[in-house]
């Protein structure tokens, strides 16, 4: 596909009113989170029915001809795996897309199994896609020639695989299905990753005492602040297993770190001090000055809950076959554990359950609540 690039606002107004015209379009982005503290947006992608565009989005001020693109209920936006595209649009642009079909949700409706959209290029397109491009650092210019030539690759063949895709969820009878799912997604809201406590996001922290949580804290503040400094991620300072490592063993000075494998010569040459002195910080913290790790009270399971949830499970398993979707898609464990909660007794009442979608009222209802009597 031709391609032009786009490093102007009076650019981007004038290929934004070409766009107008479409009835659909292709959309994909380039950020740099494996590269920098703080991502963001490197390269907008946009097919139209003739040719590519690329948005250099360092070189434009004006955004709000795009944003209108977006937000025009009109066109169709053909995104792949648009999570990540979602909030990175919300985060920058404050703009969510109307009328988006996402490909890789669609194919879940489908009981695609390979549903990344190298394979799906391959072996719908017989196109082969090299996944090196998605690690490179998209902020760094000039762009090379095979960046450009993967970035417009990326978004040509959306429209052929949004054709092919719709036509397959018309033919089953689940468009509305996937349609309420695209819409669902388009709803989706960045939220800033760097919120204090920072153990709130640390996975493991909700088994710690409060004393390791502190430690926890304390050199997650230290990563912070030295991955902000130097304008890297997170991991490129010290790793999860790291932070973990020093958090339950508590070590005192630079030899217990390197002992125990928690930082390489090199980063403890950068770190280790740093770590030492945060971990002695934690522990000469007065116990009422300890942090918590927030606990949700959860109504107790009774035996008659937990059958119920139980027999939801084996209800589930059985129409995941039957319906040919992934479980954990078809209904997870959290809305199963609401069902069994609150135990709904007809259709109207399960349809009023929040995040309860309308299409597994549609293709489960009967079964849960048949499964539900049963329970009682």
């Amino acid at each position: 596909m031709d391609y032009q690039f786009v490093d102007t606002d009076t650019a981007l107004a004038k290929i934004c009113r070409e766009l107008e015209h479409e009835s659909l379009i292709g959309v994909d982005l380039e950020a740099d989170s494996m590269h920098s503290f703080t991502e963001k947006i490197c390269l907008i992608q946009i097919a139209g029915s003739r040719q590519a565009y690329l948005v250099d989005p360092f070189l434009i001020s004006d955004f709000q001809p795009f944003s209108r693109i977006l937000e025009n209920s009109s066109i169709i936006k053909v995104l792949h795996g648009s999570d990540f595209d979602v909030r990175s649009l919300d985060r920058e642009l404050s703009v969510k897309i109307e009328n988006l079909f996402d490909t890789e949700i669609a194919c879940r409706f489908l009981n695609v199994k390979e549903r990344g959209l190298g394979a799906l290029l391959k072996n719908h397109f017989g196109v082969h896609v090299d996944k090196k491009f998605q690690k490179v650092d998209w902020s760094k210019r000039p762009l090379k020639q095979d960046m450009i030539e993967y970035s417009v690759g990326d978004v040509a063949h959306l429209k052929p695989l949004h054709d092919l895709l719709k036509g397959q969820l018309a033919d089953m009878g689940r468009l509305h299905w996937a349609e309420e799912e695209f819409e669902a997604q388009a709803r989706v809201k960045y939220e800033p990753n760097h919120q204090f406590p920072l153990f709130k996001r640390f996975k493991g922290a909700g088994k710690m005492d409060n004393r390791r949580l502190a430690v926890l804290e304390e050199l997650l503040k230290v990563r912070l602040a030295q991955a902000e400094k130097k304008d890297l991620p997170l991991f490129k300072i010290m790793s999860n297993q790291s932070i973990l490592t020093m958090a339950q063993e508590q070590p005192r000075n630079v030899k217990a770190i390197l002992d125990m494998r928690a930082l390489s010569k090199k980063q403890a040459g950068m770190y280790a001090d740093l770590c030492v002195e945060a971990i002695r910080s934690a522990l000469a913290l007065p116990h009422k000055a300890l942090p918590s790790y927030p606990r949700t009270r959860m109504p107790r399971k009774t035996p008659k809950i937990l059958e119920r949830i139980k027999r939801l499970k084996q209800m589930r398993e059985r129409c995941s076959e039957s319906i040919g979707m992934e479980p954990g898609f078809l209904i997870n464990n959290a809305m199963i554990s609401t069902l069994a909660f609150t135990a709904p007794a007809s259709e109207a009442e399960l349809a009023a359950i929040e995040n309860m979608r309308a299409w597994q009222v549609e293709a489960l209802g009967e079964d849960i609540l048949t499964t539900l009597g049963a329970c009682a």
